[in-house]
């Protein structure tokens, strides 16, 4: 019963997202207008906006001008649904059950803004980092790096204000290992290679999950980027030197692995 309301809430989290993917990287609110049809302009019914199922029913096109309807909507909220699922199945109805499932959403929101965009929204990284500190106090990070090297300085801080240290050290350093690397790219390319969302977007995923997780993250998200990237290039034909890769979408995807993987993590 409890699993089958985590799926019912995660289709209604999901239809929200699917908001924020298409406004926030065109900078619009995601409060007015109401939902609309993006060709038309036409409010849609709330018959009309029913996850998933509106989709299908109306055959994927719009009531009124019968423009085409994304897939992209039913599958965020079909996506979102099963992994509030699994997460609520997993943990229960607990502290760290919420704090995964909000993690969980907005890695699929980016996953989804980077792909269609390229744009990965301050709302949803910076946003999401400052909610990773927050829930930090009272779910403990799954990582034991900051603890470590406090206690090589002689320190031993309590449960609560560790586990604060281990989100905010497991920001911090992936976020300026990726920005340094972008950095040095840059001087010897004399080109960007990395844009600033994806270090925000290590940073949150650190701020969540500690340095285990952002730097399971970095190298999964890394070599899926660099082997369906090169084959996505070769098999479309196009120029590799000026192919802008959506590499926040394979941080993103490696980052909710490891997040619905969390409690494997911890053990390595």
């Amino acid at each position: 019963m409890i699993t089958a309301l985590a799926v019912i809430f995660g289709l209604l989290i999901g239809s929200f997202l699917n908001v924020c993917i298409h406004r926030w990287p065109r900078n619009r609110s995601v409060v007015r207008p109401r939902s609309h049809c993006v060709r038309c302009r036409k409010t849609i019914p709330w018959y009309d906006n029913i996850p998933v199922a509106s989709w299908f029913l109306l055959g994927g096109r719009c009531r009124y001008c019968k423009a085409s309807i994304s897939p992209r909507y039913p599958l965020v909220e079909a996506l979102t649904a099963a992994v509030f699922g699994w997460i609520v199945w997993t943990r229960g109805v607990t502290p760290a059950g919420a704090r995964l499932c909000v993690f969980s959403a907005m890695t699929i929101a980016l996953i989804f803004c980077d792909l269609e965009k390229r744009i990965l929204p301050d709302e949803f990284t910076l946003g999401g980092t400052v909610l990773g500190l927050a829930f930090s106090p009272f779910v403990p990070v799954p990582d034991i790096t900051a603890h470590a090297v406090l206690w090589l300085f002689g320190q031993e801080w309590s449960t609560r204000w560790g586990s604060v240290a281990e989100s905010a050290f497991g920001a911090g350093l992936p976020a300026l290992l990726l920005w340094g690397g972008g950095w040095l790219y840059l001087k010897i390319r004399h080109r960007e290679g990395l844009g600033l969302g994806d270090v925000k977007l290590i940073a949150m995923v650190g701020s969540f999950l500690g340095l285990r997780g952002a730097l399971f993250t970095l190298v999964g998200g890394s070599i899926a980027g660099s082997v369906i990237g090169l084959a996505y290039i070769k098999a479309t034909r196009r120029d590799a030197s000026t192919y802008e890769l959506p590499f926040g979408t394979f941080l993103g995807v490696a980052a909710l692995a490891a997040a619905l993987l969390e409690g494997t993590l911890a053990g390595l």
